[in-house]
């Protein structure tokens, strides 16, 4: 059923109050106005600067009587026909006693004719006894074909301002940018493309990552989400060959949703591991692999002091999520959002934090591929760690000798040196035990040294520095002995 058939069946069942929170009046409007073809009621738009007007006519007449809520209220339950009320911005007036009396014995239709009021706010709050008699219709998103629409509309605006001037434009790139405003309301949508137009005159392939950057900023209202806008490629990380050849494989299904019958899309991953060998960089390594923007989500920022506030924030941050797919969420450190959920010493806010996280990730049908990384496996809910929640659970170990060979050479050749002009496999032998966030901090180490003494870089002064080091691995080694021995049966290896 279409958006205009449901308003049309709720017009026609005289529903008395609906609910519509939007920031596209106008848009509502317009659809109201499109239901008088199949059903035909007075309709009347109002608000408190300009009054009631009825707009079902080929004009707008105007106001009827004082702007004020209480003339409108009486207006509405004395009119002597059966009408549609578009009220805008009115649930704030609503706080007031009797003018939420006024409202329930309209709608209850006490001594006046089965009117439909529609109230329409960017968010509408009302009190439990006028929800209770509320219906709330979501207005659909606009599909590809009106977005097209919308670029072309601002293309023709463009060249209208600037002399017959055409927007320079590649068809392949204007429908890569058409699928990037999905999920986006149309007034949102036309603001970017005006960016993106009015910007050069020309819509590029150097336009995506901008949108991508003006789509997030527009629906992480709440601020529970960090657009990372350095993905890193998988040459760019040393190891994890068994992870890289898995993303590799689901990219095309992910992305692109060339799945033959049968195949479930990919859902995400969580990656267990020791601190410091790299899973964070590993999550930016699967965004870049699948070639679609990174999200984090912090934990921290989600919990409120106030019942119920968490879980609305996390239903907001996740809501964002999905509509900026294609995308992956990043969890950092998982079991640190968890960590209460067990022993309820939060009240059980961590409890249903991590139901609704567990409902979402069995329900999401978004293309938001899901990475999550932890170090304390101990403290994950066994929940999160049943199959089917992930579609893996990949393990970080530290490094093995080739693999710190090749941490060294990254590390060297992003800071200028030539790596083939030092002994790796003598400093992948030194370096036994290390994480490569552990390497990467000896090379700065011994570069500071070599300035100091005004002297090169050198194969001695990078082991000097390992053999001064004691790696995590030396002094947590209980605790790293631990989770590498939890890891070995019950996961799979990410190199």
């Amino acid at each position: 059923m279409s958006e205009l058939q449901d308003l049309v069946a709720l017009i026609r069942a005289d529903t008395p109050l609906i609910v519509i929170e939007t920031q596209d009046e106008p848009g509502v409007v317009a659809l109201f106005r499109q239901t008088l073809r199949h059903v035909w009621r007075a309709m009347y738009r109002w608000s408190i600067t300009e009054g009631l007007r009825r707009i079902d006519l080929d004009r707008e007449d105007a106001a009827e009587g004082s702007a004020d809520v209480g003339t409108l209220l009486r207006a509405i339950r004395s009119a002597e026909q059966r009408g549609v009320y578009l009220l805008l911005d009115m649930h704030p007036y609503l706080d007031v006693a009797g003018t939420r009396r006024q409202l329930r014995d309209l709608l209850q239709r006490r001594e006046c004719l089965p009117h439909v009021v529609v109230l329409v706010g960017h968010r509408v709050e009302l009190s439990d006894e006028l929800e209770a008699i509320a219906v709330r219709h979501v207005p659909r998103l606009p599909d590809q074909a009106a977005l097209l629409r919308v670029v072309r509309e601002v293309a023709n605006a463009y060249a209208a301002e600037h002399g017959g001037r055409r927007v320079e434009m590649d068809e392949q790139i204007v429908q890569r940018i058409v699928r990037n405003l999905q999920g986006l309301s149309l007034p949102d949508a036309q603001r970017i493309a005006r960016h993106l137009v009015f910007d050069d005159g020309v819509l590029c392939e150097s336009d995506l990552p901008k949108l991508q950057k003006l789509r997030f900023e527009l629906l992480n209202r709440s601020g529970h989400l960090h657009f990372e806008y350095d993905t890193a490629r998988f040459d760019e990380v040393a190891g994890a060959r068994r992870l890289k050849r898995w993303v590799e494989q689901r990219r095309r299904v992910f992305v692109d949703g060339d799945a033959p019958p049968g195949l479930d899309p990919p859902k995400g991953v969580l990656l267990l591991g020791v601190q410091g060998c790299g899973k964070s960089m590993l999550a930016k390594a699967i965004a870049g692999g699948f070639g679609v923007p990174l999200v984090r989500l912090d934990f921290g920022t989600l919990y409120n002091k106030y019942h119920g506030e968490t879980e609305a924030n996390l239903r907001s941050a996740l809501a964002s999520t999905e509509q900026l797919a294609p995308c992956v969420l990043w969890i950092d450190e998982i079991e640190k959002g968890l960590a209460a959920s067990a022993s309820g010493e939060d009240g059980g806010v961590s409890r249903r934090v991590l139901g609704y996280l567990l409902t979402w990730m069995a329900e999401r049908k978004s293309k938001v591929f899901l990475v999550a990384t932890a170090n304390q496996v101990q403290e994950l809910p066994a929940e999160l760690l049943r199959k089917g929640r992930f579609d893996e659970i990949f393990f970080v170990d530290l490094p093995v000798p080739e693999v710190r060979r090749e941490v060294f050479t990254l590390h060297l050749a992003s800071r200028g040196f030539d790596a083939d002009a030092f002994d790796l496999d003598a400093l992948a032998a030194a370096s036994d035990g290390f994480s490569g966030a552990e390497i990467e901090q000896a090379i700065v180490s011994a570069l500071y040294a070599a300035h100091a003494a005004d002297v090169p870089l050198s194969d001695f002064g990078l082991r000097a520095e390992l053999r001064q080091t004691r790696p995590l691995s030396v002094v947590m080694r209980e605790q790293v002995d631990g989770l590498r021995e939890w890891a070995a049966t019950r996961t799979v290896p990410a190199d």
